[in-house]
């Protein structure tokens, strides 16, 4: 089957059209219709999470997205470029709490995760000196269509 690629710039009104996109994409490759609400909101958290890490550190660089759907799953990657400061290629420390443009505290990012976490059937991180990539898939029940 065929990858649908997107990006877009690392703006939250983005998000929105990235979750439907993503429904979409989800629907044709087999997702049933009780798993896209899930679809739709742990893709929401990855790309919320990715715009703002993309707005500290790399505004002009878009979040990218790949959709597959190979075998029975339905696969979505998102990822960003904000590069790694260490060895093992964690991302730059933020700023404090106060310079965040959106308000958002310590363990923000971390509580996203886990509600990636929650919400997908699968999820893998990666974390290089290139950026993250979050991995999630769902299982496609019948035969994908794009």
């Amino acid at each position: 089957m065929a990858t649908v690629e997107l990006s877009f710039s690392a703006l939250p009104v983005h998000v929105r059209t990235a979750r439907l996109i993503v429904t979409a994409v989800a629907r044709r490759s087999g997702v049933a219709e009780a798993l896209l609400d899930e679809v739709r909101l742990a893709v929401g958290e990855a790309c919320s999470r990715t715009v703002e890490a993309h707005r500290l550190h790399c505004p002009d660089e878009p979040v990218r997205l790949e959709l597959t759907g190979a075998g029975r799953r339905f696969e979505v990657t998102v990822s960003d470029t904000v590069p790694g400061d260490d060895a093992a290629g964690g991302p730059p420390a933020p700023p404090d709490a106060d310079d965040l443009d959106f308000g958002l505290g310590e363990g923000t990012a971390e509580l996203g995760l886990a509600v990636i976490a929650g919400l997908a059937d699968d999820v893998e991180i990666a974390t290089t000196p290139k950026g993250v990539q979050i991995r999630m898939s769902w299982p496609a029940e019948a035969e994908a269509t794009i």
